[in-house]
């Protein structure tokens, strides 16, 4: 992983815990606390929060959109699988 990739990673959690913080999406929270009570360590349950937040980004930057909230929050209703993920 490069030095770009951990700040980028940095970055994106940072901005999950803002949503944490501020409760908004509260899907953020909720998935959070879905995915702690099945036994998953919280940083590990963070890590695939910023994913399907990376998705959101990724699409801001490649295509000018706007943030997709219905899709971050499908995406995380869908957590841990990441079906984006799959080539």
């Amino acid at each position: 992983m490069s030095d770009d990739d951990l700040v980028t990673e940095a970055h994106l959690l940072e901005i999950v815990e803002n949503q944490l913080t501020e409760n908004n999406p509260q899907r953020v929270k909720e998935t959070l606390l879905r995915l702690t009570m099945t036994g998953m360590e919280r940083q590990e349950a963070m890590d695939y929060i910023a994913c399907a937040l990376s998705v959101e980004i990724i699409d801001i930057i490649q295509n000018s959109a706007t943030f997709n909230l219905k899709r971050y929050e499908q995406n995380l209703d869908k957590l841990p699988d990441t079906p984006w993920m799959t080539a």
